[in-house]
């Protein structure tokens, strides 16, 4: 049986590796991107199961996390997606869901936690 793939997008090296190494010991096939170009490129070529996006990349303070989503969202409405902020706002929130994310969660966040979610949204399946 083939492992579920999962996007990981972050411009933080070391929260890209935690998580990549979390989830892979979970059981998923996990690519990863720092910015939203690879994201966007990854997403058009790779049926992805789930994507977890961070709202805030390349340290700006923009909502390219947002744009993550949506390509996300566009390419399939099977995918999962959880989109991780430290600004998470009601209004953020308001925006992701309307983007197309199945959950937001605010950072920091025990990576066993958003592992939980990935594993729920997925409706319990590695």
């Amino acid at each position: 049986m083939t492992p579920h793939a999962i996007l990981v997008v972050d411009d933080e090296a070391t929260i890209l590796f935690a998580m990549k190494q979390y989830l892979s010991h979970g059981g998923y096939f996990v690519d990863c991107a720092a910015e939203r170009e690879e994201a966007e490129a990854l997403i058009a070529n790779r049926q992805y199961a789930a994507v977890i996006a961070d709202l805030r990349l390349l340290g700006s303070d923009t909502g390219d996390g947002l744009d993550v989503v949506f390509a996300a969202r566009e390419r399939s409405r099977d995918t999962r997606i959880v989109l991780l902020s430290a600004y998470a706002t009601p209004e953020i929130e308001a925006r992701a869901r309307a983007h197309g994310a199945d959950a937001v969660l605010k950072k920091p966040r025990p990576l066993r936690e958003i592992g939980h979610c990935i594993f729920s949204l997925l409706g319990g399946v590695a």
